[in-house]
């Protein structure tokens, strides 16, 4: 069984027929829509937020239909599924990757490879002298990274490399559940060239999607173990030393809260940016969930927040049609602001 298809039903099992197959293709791929965000937070999926990017939505519908060929899933509504008996038995035996934490991750992966990458490559020609040779990665800014990193590290140049090399091993070696051979046969150094994914695939007789997931696993992984461990991995440290936490809040909703706090209403918001006044409300919801101390309040009172958690923990849904039949009286608005913002809970 693919590492792809046990999130995928593990995603099925979390939003429990709540929403489509397509939410989870959208969380996948990291849609910074209002909608994914929310669903990120709501289902506690925040984990697998943007670790397929490259996915396309025709291989989606092929993993899609061939779980449904094998009877793991079944049709509950239109583009919903559930898991079978079958499927559920699969997710238990098929434990998910450990270490994948798009949420957090995801902005700065595709950039900690290319520091990685390069700097392994140019540390390992540094030992043997070579100079003579095509940098495996183009983007220009991590080039500029690399000269100011080498400036900082006070070993001496040919010994870079054997010390990265230990720092790498000792990291793989405290865990068993990654395959280091994922990554370091992608990598290039001193008269060799690092193979490419479907080189990879085909070396390791993998599958693309199982090989895509394996190596976001291991540099989330490696990320992860740097992090906690700065002091023990401190040359891979320079890698990751001006990575922070980035505001969740969309750039967008960052202009919205700048005008709230200065005290302007949703309507006088959306009239000044020339936005939808439902565009607003989404920032509001992206508040809900990201801004401890913001107060949904002023929007919902508070015997209406209690009735439309209530009816949610009742019947254990999340679906805003199906709260809105049984509360009348709410918006979908102030039912989606009170989902945010007991987001995971």
């Amino acid at each position: 069984m693919l590492k792809l298809e046990a999130i995928i039903l593990y995603c099925l099992k979390q939003i429990n027929r709540e929403r489509t197959i397509y939410s989870i293709y959208h969380l996948l791929n990291g849609k910074k829509s209002s909608q994914t965000i929310q669903d990120a937070h709501l289902f506690s999926l925040k984990n697998y937020f943007g670790i397929y990017e490259p996915l396309t939505r025709e291989s989606f519908d092929e993993i899609i239909h061939s779980m449904f060929e094998e009877k793991w899933i079944d049709h509950c509504g239109e583009q919903q599924y559930l898991l079978t008996e079958l499927g559920k038995s699969k997710l238990e035996n098929n434990p998910l990757p450990t270490y994948i934490n798009g949420w957090n991750y995801h902005p700065f992966t595709s950039l900690f490879w290319e520091r990685l990458s390069l700097f392994i490559q140019v540390t390992s020609n540094l030992v043997f002298g070579e100079t003579s040779y095509l940098p495996i990665q183009k983007n220009k800014d991590v080039h500029l990274w690399l000269k100011s990193a080498l400036k900082e590290i006070k070993v001496p140049r040919n010994e870079i490399g054997s010390i990265v090399n230990s720092e790498l091993i000792e990291c793989f070696n405290e865990t068993k559940e990654i395959d280091p051979s994922i990554l370091v046969f992608r990598l290039t150094g001193f008269q060799q060239i690092g193979l490419t994914p479907i080189q990879i695939v085909k070396k390791l007789n993998l599958n693309i999607h199982d090989y895509h997931i394996g190596f976001i696993h291991t540099l989330h992984y490696l990320i992860n173990m740097i992090m906690q461990n700065p002091n023990r991995f401190s040359l891979l440290t320079i890698l990751i030393q001006d990575f922070h936490q980035q505001d969740e809040l969309t750039h967008s909703s960052r202009k919205t809260w700048k005008l709230l706090m200065q005290g302007y209403s949703p309507d006088m918001i959306a009239k000044f940016r020339h936005l939808k006044l439902s565009t607003i409300e989404d920032h509001l919801v992206e508040f809900a969930l990201h801004v401890d101390h913001f107060s949904i309040d002023p929007y919902v009172d508070k015997e209406l927040q209690v009735k439309i958690a209530g009816i949610s923990r009742s019947t254990g849904t999340k679906q805003l049609k199906l709260i809105k039949d049984k509360l009348t009286a709410a918006t979908y608005f102030q039912i989606r602001l009170v989902l945010a913002k007991n987001g995971d809970r």
